[in-house]
């Protein structure tokens, strides 16, 4: 890609180490994103080793880990090419970072194509089906990032927030919705928070050109073999401003790829 166009993809690993064994490196030659987001890398950078840490096409590779060992964590791969502005662990609010940085969930970058200056927020949100209080810090999770974004929106027009969002918006985004309306991940509480970022002007990319795509999901459970049933859910997104819809020119979900519970998905848009 020319330095007018950029490719992002995002893709929750399950695990860097166990995806690095299992295609992770050929498909990355193969697809090579100007900018990389990756959740669940479940390790911290010095546990890695130098195929994960050091890569020609990446001279920025940025890891957010999580205290806890071997949980959640993201990590940001930026080529020269997209080699941001500035880069920081969790979103400079310091009530929020104090709060949930600690499980290592966000990256923001700040990053400029040709005329195009736009932040970056590389997220794994809480998963809140493990217990009650998990889910109401997911909720929180969610509301304290709407706040921030909506402040920073006053000042910043473009924005992208892409990862594993650990919901499903619509009956549309998995395969047994009135199954799942007391599941955590499609409860209508939920639900709302997604609403209540599109009231904010952020646009699923994906749906901006597939609006009515049915089967298409980005997870599988492992434990039911769900993959080879397509029997999924669409929980991993790219959301962008609307400022920013008119350089998009392409959004996909890379279902072929293997490697993880989740596949990529990813964007591409223009100056």
């Amino acid at each position: 890609m020319t330095k007018q166009s950029m490719k992002l993809v995002s893709w929750n690993v399950n695990g860097i180490r166990a995806v690095s064994k299992k295609g992770f490196h050929q498909w990355l030659d193969s697809e090579q994103p100007d900018i990389l987001c990756m959740q669940e890398t479940k390790a911290k950078s010095d546990q890695l080793d130098l195929s994960l840490t050091e890569r020609e096409h990446y001279p920025v590779m940025d890891y957010n880990s999580a205290q806890r060992p071997g949980y959640s964590g993201v990590a940001t791969w930026c080529s020269a090419t997209a080699k941001p502005l500035s880069i920081r662990h969790g979103t400079g609010d310091n009530d929020f970072d104090n709060k949930y940085d600690i499980e290592g969930r966000v990256i923001q970058s700040h990053h400029r194509l040709g005329a195009i200056d736009f932040v970056l927020y590389n997220i794994y949100f809480p998963n809140g089906g493990a217990s009650d209080e998990r889910l109401r810090f997911k909720l929180e999770f969610y509301d304290d990032l709407l706040e921030i974004l909506r402040e920073q929106l006053k000042t910043q027009p473009n924005i992208i927030i892409t990862g594993d969002f650990n919901t499903a918006h619509h009956e549309i985004d998995l395969a047994r919705p009135k199954e799942n309306l007391e599941t955590s991940g499609f409860m209508p509480i939920e639900r709302e928070r997604l609403d209540s970022l599109e009231a904010l002007g952020f646009r699923d990319a994906y749906r901006h050109f597939n609006p009515d795509l049915k089967d298409k999901y980005t997870w599988w459970s492992f434990r039911t073999a769900a993959r080879a049933r397509n029997v999924g859910w669409r929980i991993d997104y790219f959301y962008l401003t609307e400022s920013l819809l008119p350089h998009l020119v392409a959004a996909e979900q890379l279902d072929q790829v293997e490697g993880s519970d989740h596949c990529p998905v990813s964007i591409a848009f223009k100056a």
